[in-house]
């Protein structure tokens, strides 16, 4: 597991483990959040989470993977994951992000002016819906194009480009936040 700061992995565990001392800001809280919706993707590539919350309150949450009542790619294609498309990415999955943005919406949730937490950044497809959902901030994680190995988070770029607040997750003060890269899946 990779940690976001130095601290030793005890002391970490009992950081989370609710020592009194260390009072998590809810930036914190959300993106621990993320990390944990992020394991219920089926997704054998890539498990990514996300929070969609306003203030101090969450408004919807969501994880990787195909729409609700079709199949579970860990499942149904186990070895090799589900169908590809011309790009690449999987054909059958929504995003975390879009997940979280489609609950919120389906069930009446005001969106606008609310932040995502999510454990990878937003690829571009996410971005234009963040950014038309006029969604304020987004937190992420991990580099969408460092797990792509592409050259920038055009995601990223795009929604700075139009005014929305963009930042990569740093803990708080004497939080140590356990994560996983996206990645972590180990096919047989």
């Amino acid at each position: 597991m990779l940690r976001t700061t130095d601290t030793p992995i005890s002391e970490a565990k009992s950081n989370l483990a609710g020592d009194r001392s260390v009072r998590p800001h809810f930036d914190d809280i959300f993106m621990e959040l993320a990390v944990n919706l992020a394991r219920r993707s089926h997704c054998i590539k890539a498990q990514v989470g996300a929070v969609l919350a306003r203030d101090t309150r969450i408004i919807s949450i969501g994880y990787n993977g195909p729409p609700s009542g079709t199949h579970n790619c860990d499942e149904e294609f186990p070895d090799v994951g589900c169908p590809r498309d011309s790009k690449g990415s999987c054909s059958l999955a929504l995003h975390a992000e879009q997940n979280a943005i489609l609950y919120a919406a389906k069930n009446g949730s005001e969106i606008e002016g609310s932040t995502i937490y999510v454990t990878l950044s937003p690829c571009i497809s996410c971005a234009r819906i963040i950014f038309s959902m006029k969604i304020a901030r987004v937190i992420f994680l991990h580099s969408y194009a460092e797990y792509k190995g592409i050259a920038s988070d055009e995601g990223v770029d795009f929604l700075r480009r139009f005014g929305v607040t963009v930042e990569r997750y740093v803990p708080g003060e004497g939080i140590a936040l356990l994560s996983e890269p996206p990645l972590t899946k180990k096919t047989p």
